[in-house]
């Protein structure tokens, strides 16, 4: 019959019954447009999660060929320096992935580098999310999820480079051992439980292997999952401008713009990680050698994210306890107990803030550092501390390259790591009032020109240009709102108030943070058209 409607396809019909059950194509037409601000620094959580591709990718390859077992075998293989030498068979399962599987050992470079991207995106990801706020409610459940992928990421490090049973690896497990042994009156028997016994033990690389490849990785993929869930829920942040606010995104949408830019970029960082495995040496385990417990290898040194920890015990005093028939290890056991601390830090950090200024609301605009003196200066002290700990971590090769001291090294790591980080903040503070006052003066007098001008009356002045309402926005948009004071602690009637402890720290820590020696107080409206009305301007 003419003008009858064609029937729907196959294709159509099986979206009809997949909507119908699932809702799926509300939730697509919801969401596919979702607005994404464009800026650099939000490529570097994207630089994470792609590196976190390529290691599952590599690594599910490299889980083919490798062989978890400690049992002692004679090498017989391709690299011909090793033959006849008595190995375990993960060190050689190792030997043959770099020398007889075919791209093995691009494989393996290619994990190793990723592994050092992932967890160094994961760092500066982070320090973004921290000294521009973006933690700050709704966040702050994203931010330990963040958090937790971070420390996960590094603990999944120390076990992949156990795996090969090198001479490098065995002696950063030998110094894992020790540290755990450190732990008063439990710590034989927790090494005993996780070693198998003895170190090194029999079945460490058995137990490591599915924990690396299996237990930790799926625990990271379940907080990567809900790290993206949350960051698609919650209204993305983005840096102040005009034009947005607390309710209005500017961006692209997700599809088909940020969709065709983020799959181009993925194959930019795994091109990147491809060409650093193909040119750039890592992890030669050939060259150490099979791991033997009476032997070391010269200037060990773990990945740069695990050497701030070893610069903790390489640092501390070799002090140590006997007691009622009992050794204590303060000089291992402290720094041990430090290196979760310093982390933790990080961790708890938005809870300690929200705490101290009370503040309920939603924010989805970022703050720009410099108007955040305290908070800069305290991440700064933070990633000072780890630059100081990780040139202890590497004494001996900063010893022998710059031809110093070692003991005058270690001396120096020792006040430094109390006295880098104090000077660290006070000078972090003071270039954010400074870019403050900057800042203030560039809203009430404008740009400077270069341009000089001479008066009738013969002087000279510089030409100021005046800014932009875009960029007067920009540089005026943040609140100051004061800081939490107790009130009076005698009412009206005389009566002296009973208040807190714990409120009295906060009305401290609230005047530390925002008090008038925190920030610079931005221009008013009307001083800015008190210097503006007038002709010298």
């Amino acid at each position: 019959m003419a003008g009858r409607a064609a029937p729907p396809g196959k294709g159509e019909r099986v979206a009809d019954w997949a909507d119908g059950r699932l809702g799926i194509y509300a939730l697509a037409k919801a969401n596919m447009r979702k607005v994404f601000p464009d800026h650099w620094s939000f490529m570097l959580g994207e630089v994470c999660l792609y590196s976190f591709l390529v290691l599952i990718l590599t690594g599910v390859y490299l889980t083919l060929f490798f062989d978890p077992s400690t049992n002692e075998v004679v090498y017989n293989g391709t690299y011909e320096p090793l033959n006849g030498v008595l190995m375990t068979r993960a060190y050689e399962s190792t030997l043959d992935i770099s020398f007889d599987v075919r791209g093995g050992l691009l494989i393996r470079q290619i994990h190793h580098w990723a592994a050092l991207v992932f967890v160094t995106g994961m760092l500066v990801h982070m320090m973004r999310v921290f000294f521009t706020g973006a933690f700050r409610k709704p966040r702050e459940i994203n931010w330990v999820f963040g958090w937790s992928l971070l420390m996960l990421g590094i603990i999944t490090g120390l076990t992949g480079y156990s795996l090969p049973d090198d001479l490098l690896s065995g002696t950063g497990l030998r110094f894992a051992h020790g540290a755990i042994l450190s732990i008063p009156i439990v710590g034989t028997y927790v090494a005993f439980f996780l070693f198998g016994g003895e170190f090194p033990g029999e079945d460490f690389i058995a137990r490591l292997y599915p924990i690396h490849i299996l237990l930790l990785p799926g625990i990271m993929l379940g907080l990567v999952v809900a790290h993206l869930i949350l960051v698609f829920y919650h209204k993305h942040t983005q840096y102040p401008g005009p034009g947005r606010d607390q309710k209005t995104v500017v961006g692209m949408p997700f599809l088909p713009v940020y969709m065709a830019k983020a799959g181009g970029f993925f194959f930019l960082v795994f091109g990147v990680l491809t060409v650093m495995g193909g040119i750039a040496s890592i992890n030669p385990v050939w060259a150490f050698g099979p791991y033997r417990p009476d032997l070391v290898t010269t200037g060990a040194q773990p990945d740069w994210y695990l050497g701030f920890s070893e610069g903790l015990i390489r640092v501390m005093p070799g002090w140590e306890i006997n007691a009622w028939g009992h050794t204590l290890e303060p000089g291992v056991f402290i720094p041990f107990s430090l290196f979760p601390l310093i982390l933790l830090a990080l961790g708890v950090y938005p809870f300690v803030e929200a705490w101290i200024t009370g503040d309920k609301r939603e924010h989805h605009i970022l703050d720009r550092p410099r108007n955040m003196p305290v908070r800069t200066g305290l991440g700064a002290a933070w990633l000072s501390l780890y630059a100081v700990l990780l040139i202890g971590g590497g004494n001996d090769i900063v010893a022998t390259h710059l031809h110093l001291s070692i003991n005058l090294i270690t001396w120096f790591v020792r006040i430094a790591v109390f006295v880098v980080p104090v000077v660290t903040y006070m000078v972090t503070k003071r270039i954010c009032l400074g870019l403050q006052r900057r800042d203030r003066a560039k809203v009430l007098h404008g740009r400077e020109t270069g341009t000089i001008k001479r008066l009738p009356q013969g002087e000279f002045i510089e030409v100021h240009e005046p800014l932009s309402q875009g960029q007067l926005f920009t540089l005026t948009q943040h609140e100051e709102h004061p800081p939490y004071e107790v009130g009076p602690l005698v009412d009206a009637n005389g009566v002296r108030r009973r208040v807190p402890r714990t409120q009295r720290v906060r009305a401290r820590l609230a005047r530390a943070m925002f008090g008038p020696r925190s920030r610079i107080t931005k221009p008013t409206v009307e001083e800015y058209r008190e210097i503006t009305s007038g002709d010298h301007h």
